[in-house]
Protein backbone atom coordinates (compact mmCIF):
# COMPACT_ATOMS: atom_id res chain seq x y z
CA UNK A 1 0.00 0.00 0.00
CA UNK A 2 2.17 2.86 -1.31
CA UNK A 3 0.62 5.82 0.47
CA UNK A 4 2.54 9.10 0.41
CA UNK A 5 2.93 12.10 2.68
CA UNK A 6 4.12 15.27 0.99
CA UNK A 7 6.44 17.54 2.98
CA UNK A 8 5.54 21.15 2.18
CA UNK A 9 6.38 24.61 3.44
CA UNK A 10 7.96 27.90 2.45
CA UNK A 11 11.57 27.88 1.25
CA UNK A 12 14.25 27.56 3.96
CA UNK A 13 12.02 26.19 6.73
CA UNK A 14 13.93 22.89 7.01
CA UNK A 15 11.94 20.61 4.70
CA UNK A 16 14.90 19.02 2.93
CA UNK A 17 16.91 18.72 6.16
CA UNK A 18 13.95 16.87 7.68
CA UNK A 19 13.55 14.70 4.59
CA UNK A 20 17.25 13.79 4.63
CA UNK A 21 16.92 12.69 8.23
CA UNK A 22 13.78 10.70 7.43
CA UNK A 23 15.14 8.67 4.59
CA UNK A 24 18.27 7.37 2.98
CA UNK A 25 17.50 9.49 -0.09
CA UNK A 26 19.47 12.73 0.00
CA UNK A 27 17.80 15.93 -1.11
CA UNK A 28 20.11 18.89 -1.56
CA UNK A 29 19.88 21.16 1.50
CA UNK A 30 20.97 24.69 0.70
CA UNK A 31 20.42 28.20 2.01
CA UNK A 32 18.39 29.49 -0.92
CA UNK A 33 14.90 28.91 -2.35
CA UNK A 34 14.11 26.14 -4.84
CA UNK A 35 17.09 23.91 -4.03
CA UNK A 36 14.70 21.00 -4.49
CA UNK A 37 13.38 21.11 -8.05
CA UNK A 38 12.09 17.58 -8.57
CA UNK A 39 10.18 15.95 -5.72
CA UNK A 40 12.36 13.48 -3.85
CA UNK A 41 10.69 10.31 -2.63
CA UNK A 42 11.94 8.39 0.40
CA UNK A 43 10.63 5.07 1.69
CA UNK A 44 10.75 5.11 5.49
CA UNK A 45 10.40 2.24 7.95
CA UNK A 46 7.61 2.71 10.48
CA UNK A 47 9.09 2.09 13.97
CA UNK A 48 7.09 -0.55 15.86
CA UNK A 49 8.28 -2.19 19.07
CA UNK A 50 5.79 -5.04 18.52
CA UNK A 51 8.00 -6.38 15.73
CA UNK A 52 10.87 -6.77 18.18
CA UNK A 53 8.59 -8.63 20.59
CA UNK A 54 7.49 -11.04 17.84
CA UNK A 55 11.06 -11.48 16.62
CA UNK A 56 12.17 -12.50 20.12
CA UNK A 57 9.27 -14.98 20.39
CA UNK A 58 9.44 -16.54 16.91
CA UNK A 59 13.15 -16.22 15.94
CA UNK A 60 12.31 -15.86 12.22
CA UNK A 61 14.76 -15.89 9.32
CA UNK A 62 13.84 -12.28 8.54
CA UNK A 63 11.72 -9.41 9.84
CA UNK A 64 9.89 -7.08 7.45
CA UNK A 65 8.51 -3.83 8.89
CA UNK A 66 5.84 -1.73 7.26
CA UNK A 67 6.84 1.44 5.39
CA UNK A 68 5.49 4.83 4.44
CA UNK A 69 6.61 7.14 1.63
CA UNK A 70 7.59 10.76 2.13
CA UNK A 71 7.87 13.21 -0.75
CA UNK A 72 10.03 16.31 -0.37
CA UNK A 73 8.23 18.98 -2.39
CA UNK A 74 10.02 22.21 -3.27
CA UNK A 75 9.14 25.34 -1.29
CA UNK A 76 5.96 27.14 -2.22
CA UNK A 77 5.84 30.94 -2.40
CA UNK A 78 3.10 33.55 -2.48
CA UNK A 79 1.56 33.50 -5.96
CA UNK A 80 2.19 29.77 -6.51
CA UNK A 81 -1.48 29.24 -7.45
CA UNK A 82 -0.90 31.63 -10.36
CA UNK A 83 2.35 29.98 -11.39
CA UNK A 84 4.77 32.16 -9.40
CA UNK A 85 8.12 30.52 -8.66
CA UNK A 86 7.64 26.94 -9.76
CA UNK A 87 4.07 27.02 -8.48
CA UNK A 88 2.16 24.96 -11.02
CA UNK A 89 4.61 22.07 -10.86
CA UNK A 90 4.72 22.08 -7.07
CA UNK A 91 0.94 22.20 -6.72
CA UNK A 92 0.68 19.25 -9.09
CA UNK A 93 3.13 17.33 -6.87
CA UNK A 94 1.00 18.06 -3.79
CA UNK A 95 -2.13 16.86 -5.61
CA UNK A 96 -0.58 13.40 -5.97
CA UNK A 97 0.08 12.77 -2.26
CA UNK A 98 -2.38 11.36 0.28
CA UNK A 99 -1.57 13.65 3.21
CA UNK A 100 0.42 16.80 3.90
CA UNK A 101 3.25 17.30 6.37
CA UNK A 102 3.44 21.09 6.73
CA UNK A 103 6.84 22.16 8.07
CA UNK A 104 6.84 25.59 9.69
CA UNK A 105 9.87 27.51 10.85
CA UNK A 106 9.75 28.21 14.58
CA UNK A 107 13.34 29.31 15.22
CA UNK A 108 15.48 32.42 14.82
CA UNK A 109 18.75 32.21 12.89
CA UNK A 110 20.24 35.27 11.20
CA UNK A 111 22.35 32.99 9.00
CA UNK A 112 19.32 31.40 7.33
CA UNK A 113 17.31 33.62 5.02
CA UNK A 114 13.55 33.87 5.57
CA UNK A 115 11.70 34.67 2.35
CA UNK A 116 9.26 36.99 4.18
CA UNK A 117 12.01 38.80 6.07
CA UNK A 118 11.16 37.51 9.56
CA UNK A 119 9.96 34.48 11.50
CA UNK A 120 6.17 34.35 11.79
CA UNK A 121 4.68 30.83 11.82
CA UNK A 122 1.09 32.02 11.44
CA UNK A 123 1.98 34.12 8.39
CA UNK A 124 3.92 31.19 6.89
CA UNK A 125 0.98 28.83 7.38
CA UNK A 126 -1.45 31.34 5.86
CA UNK A 127 0.72 31.81 2.76
CA UNK A 128 0.65 28.08 2.05
CA UNK A 129 -3.04 27.74 2.95
CA UNK A 130 -4.01 30.65 0.72
CA UNK A 131 -2.19 29.31 -2.32
CA UNK A 132 -3.74 25.87 -1.93
CA UNK A 133 -7.18 27.38 -1.29
CA UNK A 134 -6.96 29.54 -4.40
CA UNK A 135 -6.09 26.54 -6.54
CA UNK A 136 -8.99 24.57 -5.01
CA UNK A 137 -11.36 27.48 -5.57
CA UNK A 138 -10.37 27.51 -9.23
CA UNK A 139 -11.19 23.79 -9.50
CA UNK A 140 -14.52 24.11 -7.68
CA UNK A 141 -15.66 27.10 -9.74
CA UNK A 142 -14.93 25.29 -13.00
CA UNK A 143 -17.08 22.36 -11.93
CA UNK A 144 -19.87 24.66 -10.71
CA UNK A 145 -20.12 26.12 -14.21
CA UNK A 146 -20.66 22.65 -15.67
CA UNK A 147 -23.08 21.40 -13.00
CA UNK A 148 -25.16 24.61 -12.99
CA UNK A 149 -26.31 24.02 -16.56
CA UNK A 150 -27.52 20.50 -15.74
CA UNK A 151 -29.13 21.62 -12.47
CA UNK A 152 -31.15 24.31 -14.28
CA UNK A 153 -32.70 21.60 -16.43
CA UNK A 154 -34.30 20.15 -13.31
CA UNK A 155 -31.89 17.28 -12.66
CA UNK A 156 -32.25 16.48 -8.92
CA UNK A 157 -28.84 14.85 -8.61
CA UNK A 158 -27.15 17.86 -10.20
CA UNK A 159 -29.00 20.24 -7.86
CA UNK A 160 -27.78 18.31 -4.85
CA UNK A 161 -24.26 18.26 -6.24
CA UNK A 162 -24.41 22.00 -6.85
CA UNK A 163 -25.45 22.62 -3.24
CA UNK A 164 -22.39 20.72 -2.03
CA UNK A 165 -20.07 22.52 -4.44
CA UNK A 166 -21.37 25.88 -3.20
CA UNK A 167 -20.59 24.88 0.40
CA UNK A 168 -17.01 24.24 -0.61
CA UNK A 169 -16.81 27.44 -2.66
CA UNK A 170 -18.10 29.58 0.21
CA UNK A 171 -15.63 28.01 2.64
CA UNK A 172 -12.68 28.57 0.30
CA UNK A 173 -13.72 32.16 -0.43
CA UNK A 174 -13.87 32.68 3.34
CA UNK A 175 -10.27 31.52 3.74
CA UNK A 176 -11.10 28.07 5.10
CA UNK A 177 -9.67 24.76 3.93
CA UNK A 178 -11.89 22.20 2.23
CA UNK A 179 -11.28 19.71 5.05
CA UNK A 180 -13.21 22.09 7.35
CA UNK A 181 -16.44 21.72 5.33
CA UNK A 182 -18.91 19.54 7.24
CA UNK A 183 -20.80 17.38 4.74
CA UNK A 184 -22.11 13.82 4.70
CA UNK A 185 -19.73 11.18 3.41
CA UNK A 186 -21.82 10.50 0.31
CA UNK A 187 -21.86 14.22 -0.56
CA UNK A 188 -18.07 14.18 -0.88
CA UNK A 189 -18.59 12.48 -4.24
CA UNK A 190 -19.30 15.96 -5.61
CA UNK A 191 -15.64 16.95 -5.17
CA UNK A 192 -13.86 13.59 -5.25
CA UNK A 193 -12.85 13.98 -8.89
CA UNK A 194 -11.34 17.41 -8.16
CA UNK A 195 -8.62 15.98 -5.87
CA UNK A 196 -8.74 19.11 -3.74
CA UNK A 197 -5.47 20.11 -2.11
CA UNK A 198 -6.93 21.45 1.14
CA UNK A 199 -9.17 18.42 1.73
CA UNK A 200 -6.09 16.29 2.41
CA UNK A 201 -5.36 15.60 6.09
CA UNK A 202 -2.50 17.68 7.50
CA UNK A 203 0.11 17.33 10.23
CA UNK A 204 2.05 20.39 11.33
CA UNK A 205 5.75 20.16 12.17
CA UNK A 206 7.15 23.01 14.25
CA UNK A 207 10.85 23.11 13.38
CA UNK A 208 12.56 24.61 16.44
CA UNK A 209 16.11 25.19 17.69
CA UNK A 210 17.82 22.72 20.04
CA UNK A 211 16.94 24.78 23.12
CA UNK A 212 13.20 24.48 22.39
CA UNK A 213 12.80 20.76 21.63
CA UNK A 214 11.39 19.91 25.06
CA UNK A 215 9.34 22.98 25.94
CA UNK A 216 8.63 24.67 22.62
CA UNK A 217 8.76 28.46 22.33
CA UNK A 218 6.62 31.50 21.57
CA UNK A 219 6.51 30.62 17.87
CA UNK A 220 5.18 27.13 18.64
CA UNK A 221 2.50 28.55 20.94
CA UNK A 222 1.34 30.94 18.20
CA UNK A 223 1.12 28.04 15.74
CA UNK A 224 -0.82 25.83 18.17
CA UNK A 225 -3.27 28.63 18.88
CA UNK A 226 -3.80 29.22 15.17
CA UNK A 227 -4.52 25.57 14.30
CA UNK A 228 -6.51 24.54 17.40
CA UNK A 229 -9.86 24.62 15.56
CA UNK A 230 -8.49 22.32 12.84
CA UNK A 231 -8.09 19.46 15.32
CA UNK A 232 -4.66 18.89 13.76
CA UNK A 233 -1.58 17.61 15.57
CA UNK A 234 1.51 19.79 15.98
CA UNK A 235 4.79 17.89 16.38
CA UNK A 236 7.78 19.77 17.78
CA UNK A 237 11.22 18.75 16.56
CA UNK A 238 14.57 20.17 15.56
CA UNK A 239 15.31 19.06 11.99
CA UNK A 240 19.03 19.83 12.32
CA UNK A 241 19.28 17.70 15.48
CA UNK A 242 17.20 14.91 13.90
CA UNK A 243 19.70 14.81 11.04
CA UNK A 244 22.44 14.09 13.58
CA UNK A 245 20.36 11.46 15.38
CA UNK A 246 19.62 9.70 12.10
CA UNK A 247 23.34 9.12 11.52
CA UNK A 248 23.65 6.80 14.53
CA UNK A 249 23.50 3.13 13.56
CA UNK A 250 24.13 1.72 17.04
CA UNK A 251 20.92 1.73 19.13
CA UNK A 252 22.74 2.24 22.43
CA UNK A 253 24.74 5.18 21.09
CA UNK A 254 21.57 6.73 19.71
CA UNK A 255 19.79 6.29 23.06
CA UNK A 256 22.74 7.92 24.85
CA UNK A 257 22.68 10.86 22.43
CA UNK A 258 18.93 11.30 22.92
CA UNK A 259 19.28 11.22 26.70
CA UNK A 260 21.77 14.09 26.53
CA UNK A 261 18.93 16.22 25.21
CA UNK A 262 16.35 14.78 27.62
CA UNK A 263 14.60 12.82 24.86
CA UNK A 264 13.19 9.29 25.12
CA UNK A 265 12.70 8.91 21.37
CA UNK A 266 13.53 10.88 18.26
CA UNK A 267 11.13 13.44 16.85
CA UNK A 268 11.26 11.48 13.59
CA UNK A 269 9.69 8.46 15.27
CA UNK A 270 6.85 10.64 16.50
CA UNK A 271 6.49 12.20 13.07
CA UNK A 272 6.39 8.83 11.26
CA UNK A 273 3.84 7.45 13.74
CA UNK A 274 1.81 10.63 13.42
CA UNK A 275 1.83 10.44 9.63
CA UNK A 276 0.80 6.78 9.75
CA UNK A 277 -2.14 7.67 12.00
CA UNK A 278 -2.99 10.69 9.85
CA UNK A 279 -3.49 8.37 6.88
CA UNK A 280 -5.89 6.28 9.01
CA UNK A 281 -3.59 3.27 8.79
CA UNK A 282 -3.14 0.34 11.15
CA UNK A 283 -0.84 -2.68 11.21
CA UNK A 284 -1.48 -6.38 11.49
CA UNK A 285 1.20 -9.07 11.63
CA UNK A 286 1.97 -12.49 10.23
CA UNK A 287 4.45 -14.53 12.24
CA UNK A 288 6.29 -17.71 11.25
CA UNK A 289 9.77 -19.19 11.24
CA UNK A 290 10.43 -17.87 7.73
CA UNK A 291 9.41 -14.31 8.47
CA UNK A 292 7.68 -11.95 10.86
CA UNK A 293 6.02 -9.25 8.81
CA UNK A 294 3.99 -6.10 9.38
CA UNK A 295 1.17 -5.36 6.93
CA UNK A 296 -0.43 -1.97 6.37
CA UNK A 297 -4.21 -1.66 6.00
CA UNK A 298 -6.83 1.04 6.42
CA UNK A 299 -8.56 1.23 9.79
CA UNK A 300 -11.96 -0.46 9.56
CA UNK A 301 -11.02 -3.04 6.92
CA UNK A 302 -12.55 -6.49 7.25
CA UNK A 303 -10.55 -9.71 7.28
CA UNK A 304 -10.86 -10.55 3.53
CA UNK A 305 -9.64 -7.05 2.55
CA UNK A 306 -6.71 -7.39 4.95
CA UNK A 307 -5.87 -10.79 3.46
CA UNK A 308 -5.88 -9.21 0.01
CA UNK A 309 -2.81 -7.09 0.76
CA UNK A 310 -0.81 -10.33 0.97
CA UNK A 311 -2.24 -11.70 -2.27
CA UNK A 312 -5.47 -11.15 -4.18
CA UNK A 313 -6.12 -14.91 -4.05
CA UNK A 314 -6.31 -14.68 -0.26
CA UNK A 315 -9.20 -12.23 -0.53
CA UNK A 316 -10.93 -13.99 -3.41
CA UNK A 317 -10.85 -17.41 -1.75
CA UNK A 318 -11.11 -16.26 1.88
CA UNK A 319 -12.51 -18.90 4.25
CA UNK A 320 -11.53 -17.73 7.73
CA UNK A 321 -8.88 -15.93 9.74
CA UNK A 322 -7.11 -17.22 12.84
CA UNK A 323 -6.35 -14.28 15.14
CA UNK A 324 -4.05 -14.03 18.15
CA UNK A 325 -3.75 -10.90 20.29
CA UNK A 326 -0.16 -9.89 21.05
CA UNK A 327 -0.56 -9.94 24.88
CA UNK A 328 -1.74 -13.56 24.62
CA UNK A 329 1.19 -14.45 22.35
CA UNK A 330 3.59 -12.85 24.84
CA UNK A 331 2.01 -14.78 27.70
CA UNK A 332 1.98 -18.24 26.10
CA UNK A 333 5.17 -17.76 24.00
CA UNK A 334 4.19 -19.93 20.99
CA UNK A 335 1.33 -20.28 18.52
CA UNK A 336 0.89 -23.91 19.60
CA UNK A 337 0.52 -22.90 23.25
CA UNK A 338 -1.99 -20.22 22.29
CA UNK A 339 -4.00 -22.85 20.42
CA UNK A 340 -3.87 -25.29 23.35
CA UNK A 341 -5.14 -22.59 25.70
CA UNK A 342 -7.96 -21.47 23.42
CA UNK A 343 -6.38 -18.10 22.63
CA UNK A 344 -6.72 -18.29 18.83
CA UNK A 345 -9.99 -16.76 17.67
CA UNK A 346 -11.61 -18.04 14.46
CA UNK A 347 -13.04 -15.06 12.58
CA UNK A 348 -15.15 -14.85 9.43
CA UNK A 349 -15.67 -12.38 6.60
CA UNK A 350 -17.26 -9.69 8.78
CA UNK A 351 -14.41 -9.47 11.28
CA UNK A 352 -12.91 -5.97 11.47
CA UNK A 353 -9.15 -6.28 11.84
CA UNK A 354 -7.68 -4.54 14.89
CA UNK A 355 -4.32 -2.82 15.12
CA UNK A 356 -1.72 -5.34 16.30
CA UNK A 357 -3.64 -8.51 15.39
CA UNK A 358 -1.46 -11.52 14.56
CA UNK A 359 -3.25 -13.29 11.73
CA UNK A 360 -3.20 -16.49 9.72
CA UNK A 361 -5.57 -16.80 6.76
CA UNK A 362 -7.28 -19.89 5.41
CA UNK A 363 -8.36 -19.67 1.78
CA UNK A 364 -9.31 -21.80 -1.17
CA UNK A 365 -9.02 -20.79 -4.83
Amino acid sequence: MALQCGIVGLPNVGKSTLFNALSSAKAEAANFPFCTIEPNVGVVTVPDRRLQILENLVSPQRVLPTVIEFVDIAGLVKGASKGEGLGNKFLANIREVDAIIHVIRCFNDDNIVHVAGGVDPVFDKEVIDTELQLKDLESVEKKIQKVEKIAKSGDAKARKELETLMLFKNALVGGKNARAVDVEKEDLEAVRDLHLLTIKPVLYVANVDEESILTGNEFVEKLKEDVKEENAEVIILCAALEAQIAEFEDADEKAMFLSEYGLEESGLNRLIAGAYSLLNLITYFTAGVQEVRAWTIKKGWKAPQAAGVIHTDFERGFIKAEVIKLPEYEKFKTEAACRENGKIAIEGKEYIVQDGDIMHFRFNV
